[in-house]
């Protein structure tokens, strides 16, 4: 279903924010996952992770700037000053594009991103919010770690047996012990 505000578990919440201020949020999380997906999917030129992500900051230039600005002003309106309100906006922005990062889940969210990214450049100008509202949830839901079905997964500790390491297998000149043998786990 399509994301209208930020919901539990999906993106850095913003406290008290308006209606508005959660629209820019919406738009700014999908701008950071596609960020996200530009630096970490280069792996896979098909999916134009990063052309695409440098068309969608050029072509939706004006909504970028306008939910920056208005994300800009929850930060000084929820803070004592401007500086503390700065520092605050950075952190939301690292964290925010932090909560995109996957390790091994990385193949299903590039795959993802590489479809919402291209709809984010096919929308029209003014119509981001719309591509945000819609694809969010389906950015973040991505990141959900799908193992290779071909080859399937094992235990690398019991394919690639390892010597005992402690002090006793060991002698005084630093050879390995042949008595010792391999640990098992």
């Amino acid at each position: 279903p399509p994301m209208l505000t930020l919901e539990p578990g999906f993106g850095v919440p913003l406290p008290n924010a308006t209606p508005v201020e959660q629209q820019a949020a919406l738009l700014w999380n999908l701008r950071s996952g596609l960020n996200l997906a530009a630096l970490q999917c280069g792996f896979e030129p098909l999916l134009r992770t990063e052309k695409n992500y440098n068309a969608v900051l050029s072509d939706h230039r004006d909504e970028l700037a306008k939910a920056y600005a208005v994300l800009n002003s929850y930060f000084k309106r929820t803070t004592a000053n401007a500086k503390a309100a700065q520092k605050e906006l950075d952190v939301y922005g690292t964290r925010t594009i932090s909560s995109f990062s996957t390790v091994r889940g990385q193949l299903g969210f590039c795959h993802v991103a590489g479809r919402v990214g291209q709809a984010a450049l096919f929308a029209p100008r003014g119509q981001l919010q719309a591509v945000a509202t819609q694809r969010l949830r389906e950015l973040y839901n991505a990141q959900t770690y799908k193992p290779e079905q071909q080859f399937g997964l094992y235990n690398l500790r019991n394919a690639y047996p390892l010597p005992d390491f402690s002090s006793k297998c060991w002698d005084k000149k630093g050879r390995y012990k042949a008595d010792c043998g391999v640990v098992t786990y």
